[in-house]
């Protein structure tokens, strides 16, 4: 559970820096909104990012794997549309934008480990 936190933790900090480098093509309108996506970013990748991954799979195949940034994109736009205060301008944006929330949170998953918190000796 407390990895869960963490990892949602360090996808509201992706979030954070998404829209700092993608203004105003991607928008979060306050820290609830923003702890919120993240949460809810970590809840759709855990189960509807899955199934997404099996039905897309064969696209995944043909395109070499490029395909999944697609559907983190998509994620990402599920997201914001589930909630009220996030948007993102268009699928470029959405596409940049889970560039940068699958780089710091694959930075911030080195940290933290697979059971959470391995690295700094709680492991």
């Amino acid at each position: 559970m407390i990895g869960f936190i963490f990892r949602a933790v360090i996808a509201a900090l992706g979030l954070w820096l998404a829209t700092y480098l993608l203004a105003p093509r991607l928008q979060i309108d306050d820290a609830m909104t923003l702890l919120l996506a993240g949460l809810l970013l970590g809840v759709v990748n855990a189960f509807v990012r899955p199934l997404a991954v099996i039905l897309t799979f064969p696209m995944t195949v043909v395109t070499l794997g490029f395909f999944l940034l697609v559907v983190n994109a998509a994620m990402l736009g599920l997201v914001a549309l589930l909630l009220p205060g996030f948007r993102i301008d268009g699928f470029w944006s959405a596409l940049l934008g889970s560039i940068i929330v699958s780089v710091t949170g694959w930075v911030g998953s080195w940290f933290i480990g697979a059971r959470g918190l391995e690295r700094m000796g709680n492991g």
